[in-house]
């Protein structure tokens, strides 16, 4: 465990889980609050549509987030996540037919032709949410995680705050539409939460929910693409599980989470004082005799687990195998890639491939 300015770094996996746990010594209510604070103007920008975060799920404690979590768990429940497998399956299939035809042409990128696609469409059929266009939804969840994990100055908060700002309108305008049905936002409005409290979940879900797991597709096909004859036993279907857990416990798309002292305490060994930040590392500390077991604490520990964990391994597994037994050949191609490195977050931005047939 080091001091780094301005956070508290835990790195310990041990200790990572006992803060996780310790949720009325560590609270988790500076988890959605912007590592880098938003100017004056970048604040009006947002509050023109109204745009608010208030402690609903990721930033919850207490009974109020036991009875949202109760509430989106059954949406993400076993049953649903393995039904939903062969929807990924088909999803891959389908958009590697298109990257076969593109690579006729030359190099491809895998992140615009395959990664981005898969899960929005997955999120959208388990809480029957609307769906904004894939370039729209891109650049929105790609900017909020900027804005809202990342250093940018003044100027550049301008930007990301008029495109957060068009993502929280639209998901305003989804919300209201769904009020009434089966979806998870109609679950939750008819179960009393304010239409605040449901966009804020929802924006949390967009953002983070569908984007994670698209970085993590990205992870995990190019470390793989990296090994020639791993790509091949994939090919010849062998099973992703192992390699993928293996990319959660070193470099999951997800690597810190942040969390606050609610007062002074102790952990382990060093004083804590009230109000002290700090960063867990959740990836890439795991000892490599355990990374088979720890890879879960991608997912956080506690009762703040992600509920789309499942989820989460399921597409990233199924995307892997689809992909390497439907384009064998497949090969890098040109300069490694540049990588979105923020605080709470991290994927390559590109995936060029070439046919290596």
């Amino acid at each position: 465990m080091t001091h780094t300015t301005p956070y508290l770094t835990v790195r310990d996996p041990d200790q990572v889980r006992e803060v996780l746990r310790r949720v009325d010594d560590f609270a988790p209510h500076n988890a959605l609050v912007s590592v880098t604070p938003l100017s004056p103007e970048a604040l009006r920008i947002l509050s023109r549509v109204g745009f608010a975060l208030p402690d609903v799920l990721a930033s919850a404690t207490g009974e109020a987030h036991r009875r949202v979590r109760s509430l989106v768990t059954a949406y993400f429940s076993p049953t649903k996540v393995a039904r939903i497998e062969p929807r990924v399956r088909h999803l891959t299939d389908a958009r590697c037919e298109t990257v076969r035809a593109r690579l006729d042409d030359g190099p491809v990128d895998l992140v615009r032709e395959l990664s981005r696609h898969i899960p929005p469409v997955i999120m959208q059929d388990l809480i029957g949410s609307g769906c904004p266009d894939l370039d729209l939804l891109n650049r929105w969840s790609r900017d909020s995680l900027e804005l809202f994990w990342g250093w940018p100055d003044p100027e550049r908060q301008l930007e990301l705050a008029h495109s957060a700002a068009e993502l929280y309108a639209w998901l305003r305008k989804d919300v209201r539409a769904h009020c009434d049905d089966s979806s998870l936002f109609g679950t939750l409005h008819q179960n009393g939460l304010g239409e605040r409290e449901i966009c804020s979940l929802g924006y949390f879900l967009l953002i983070a929910g569908q984007e994670t797991t698209a970085q993590l597709i990205t992870t995990s096909l190019y470390r793989t693409l990296q090994h020639p004859n791993v790509w091949q036993r994939l090919a010849d279907g062998a099973p992703a599980t192992g390699i993928v857990r293996r990319i959660l416990a070193t470099e999951s798309s997800v690597p810190t989470w942040r969390r606050i002292a609610a007062h002074g305490t102790t952990l382990g060994d060093a004083h804590v004082a009230a109000g002290t930040e700090i960063l867990l590392e959740l990836t890439g500390n795991h000892p490599a005799e355990a990374r088979d077991t720890a890879y879960g604490l991608a997912f956080g520990y506690g009762p703040h687990r992600c509920l789309g964990a499942r989820l989460a391994e399921v597409e990233v597994v199924a995307v892997l195998e689809q992909t390497a037994r439907a384009l064998p050949g497949l090969r890098l191609s040109g300069p490694e890639p540049a990588w979105l490195r923020l605080l709470s977050f991290q994927s390559p931005l590109t995936l060029t491939v070439r046919s290596g047939e």
